[in-house]
């Protein structure tokens, strides 16, 4: 090992791997620290990746030169693209994974990169001089030096799991929890907290009756993630719907008195948008069924993940009620599920880089935050990874805005507002859908991660710049073609759509609901001509830019005017309590959090629009 590195990396999950994988492809040398190397990436919960909000910061992260959205499209056995009813800025990719092949590929990719080390233990303490964060000590005593620190910890700070009325140190099933850092940093001063998580049962695929259940297919046309030249998943494996009935239900309620979570054994706050089976019951007693996605672990094994039927029940009352639901009468239980507590740090500790306020070069990413999910850990892990090289390297912080990416808006939610309860990214949290779709990611983010150094950029900015080339003579088509009632009005009138009565632009065609580019292709010979060489995908982008033309106008206006409050910033050390005009509760939540700039100040729970104005006559503006 070397004397000293320059990024340690605590822990494997999504948040470290990203972590290590960022710096490394900065130029830093990383050091890996991982309890257990047999679980690098592990997928602890559904085998999936993507999902509502969340398929977009996949492709975010693939836009940026990281690896989520690779290993994905290697590794996926089945994918779809959701909410596809909706408009182009809610359409979400979601992929089934194979668990096994997914953390191997992973582990495949961090070891190939020569910039990065690895060791197995777990670390119990940090080096920490003049409150700065010079290294690592392990479980063994072993000291790891480095000039930044960043913690993925994951669910492993003290973690406890929960079946019934049994409990148990761990971080994940079959593995110890992580002791030592909490009380350290609470030493330190930091402020923790306690959170909780949950896992179905698993069972034999072999015992379920297919037969009774419904199908649920991927796409016949794979997006995938990546927008490099990966491999698109051929032969797709489908996952299927079952639900809850009446029986189960009143099954699961004779375990209530035996449950962690009505008994006060737990804690810790649960995710409120992924409820376990008990909490559902017992929140939604109105309802006669709940659904089931029925998901295949992989394509090798029989190992099936029961989506829905998180909980921490019995496990003798999980089975029985288990085989009460259709097509899993003769089921066989793998493991039960199980609900797990651990340590988080609320984020509002953090400065926008995720370097820690209180000592400097330690960096928090993914669930030590209070987040939930693989691709916002993921997320946080690529942005603390760049972050730590810049800030050894005495650079300005990489920082993404809301109006940059959904990876903007997780992080400034995250350390302007805090978290009470697992937090997790949905669409609504977004102010510019229109400008943050999954379709034009590389186009937002691949020039920003270029200009930072990110290493392997030279393939993805020539297809940046050949699919704004394409998408522009599109449009140019669009806008200079012309397209007569006689051509057009048959498909008009079958699709409901009103007929011509003169020969107009083409573009105005297009705008019209219910029609696309490819429907007019159908129809006009030299459109079908000009686009046959293109991208689907590409395609949809130049039409949704079309189609969205006068709106997406608009979200760039308000983005704009929003982010000229971020170049207003608080000069050092301001001491809010002496600006008497505020409001008591912003002098306490401006001191606490001590934003950078007015637009970071606006966000912030408890600061007012008043205070903002307070705000900037105190600066002078």
């Amino acid at each position: 090992m070397h004397q000293e590195y320059d990024v340690i990396v605590v822990g494997a999950g999504h948040a470290g791997c990203e972590a290590a994988a960022a710096a490394a492809n900065m130029g830093s040398k990383v050091m890996l620290v991982t309890m257990n190397m047999q679980t690098i990436a592990q997928m602890s919960c559904n085998p999936a990746m993507g999902g509502v909000a969340k398929g977009q910061i996949v492709r975010e992260l693939d836009a940026l030169g990281a690896y989520s959205g690779i290993v994905t499209d290697y590794t996926m056995i089945q994918f779809r693209m959701l909410n596809k009813s909706k408009g182009p800025a809610m359409w979400s990719p979601r992929a089934q994974s194979d668990r096994m092949l997914f953390a191997r590929k992973w582990r495949n990719m961090l070891e190939e990169h020569p910039n990065i080390d690895f060791w197995q233990e777990m670390v119990k303490s940090l080096l920490v001089k003049d409150k700065s964060c010079v290294g690592v000590v392990t479980g063994m005593g072993l000291e790891i030096r480095a000039k930044s620190v960043v913690l993925t910890n994951g669910t492993f700070l003290n973690g406890i799991i929960h079946i019934g009325e049994k409990q148990f140190g761990g971080g994940r099933a079959g593995e110890g929890a992580a002791t030592g850092l909490t009380e350290q940093l609470v030493e330190l001063g930091f402020e923790s907290g306690r959170m909780k998580t949950g896992t179905p049962p698993r069972v034999d695929g072999r015992s379920l009756n297919w037969d009774v259940m419904e199908e649920q297919h991927g796409d016949e046309h794979v997006t995938g993630f990546s927008f490099l030249d990966t491999p698109k998943v051929e032969k797709q494996i489908p996952c299927h719907i079952s639900y809850t009935n009446e029986k189960v239900h009143k099954i699961l309620k004779t375990g209530f008195d035996r449950s962690p979570m009505f008994n006060g054994r737990i804690r810790g706050i649960g995710p409120r948008y992924c409820p376990s089976i008990e909490d559902k019951i017992d929140r939604f007693a109105d309802k006669e069924r709940h659904q089931l996605f029925v998901e295949p672990e992989g394509r090798d094994t029989c190992e099936i993940y029961v989506n829905g039927f998180s909980s921490s029940l019995p496990e003798d009352v999980q089975f029985k009620a288990m085989r009460c639901i259709s097509g899993f009468e003769n089921a066989k239980m793998f493991r039960p599920g199980y609900a797990i507590e651990y340590d988080f740090f609320p984020p509002t500790q953090l400065s926008i880089s995720l370097e820690t306020k209180l000592v400097e070069n330690l960096f928090f990413a993914g669930q030590i935050n209070g987040t939930t999910g693989y691709e916002e850990a993921a997320s946080q892990g690529y942005m603390a990874g760049v972050n730590a090289h810049l800030k050894i390297n005495e650079r300005d912080p990489f920082v993404l805005r809301r109006s940059d990416a959904y990876i903007g808006v997780l992080i400034d939610d995250l350390i302007n507002k805090g978290t009470k309860e697992p937090y997790r990214m949905f669409t609504s949290r977004a102010e510019y859908r229109i400008l943050l779709r999954q379709d034009n990611a590389d186009i937002r983010l691949s020039p920003l991660a270029e200009a930072l150094g990110i290493s392997g950029m030279e393939e993805r900015m020539k297809k940046v710049k050949e699919k704004e080339l394409a998408i522009e003579e599109i449009k140019k088509y669009f806008n200079k073609s012309s397209v007569s009632p006689l051509e057009l009005n048959p498909y008009l009138e079958s699709i409901g759509s009103s007929a011509l009565k003169q020969q107009v632009k083409l573009i105005g065609v297009l705008s019209r609901p219910r029609v696309g580019i490819q429907d007019l292709a159908k129809q006009l010979d030299g459109l079908s001509q000009k686009i046959k060489d293109y991208d689907p995908e590409l395609i949809m982008t130049a039409e949704t830019d079309i189609k969205y033309e006068g709106y997406i106008v608009k979200e760039k206006e308000m983005a704009e005017k929003m982010n000229r409050l971020e170049d207003v910033y608080f000069y050092n050390n301001i001491d809010y309590n002496n600006i008497k005009a505020l409001s008591m509760e912003a002098r306490e939540k401006l001191n606490e959090i001590k934003p950078k700039t007015i637009g970071q100040a606006s966000r912030i729970s408890g600061v007012s629009p008043a205070d903002i104005s307070v705000l900037l006559v105190h600066l002078g503006r």
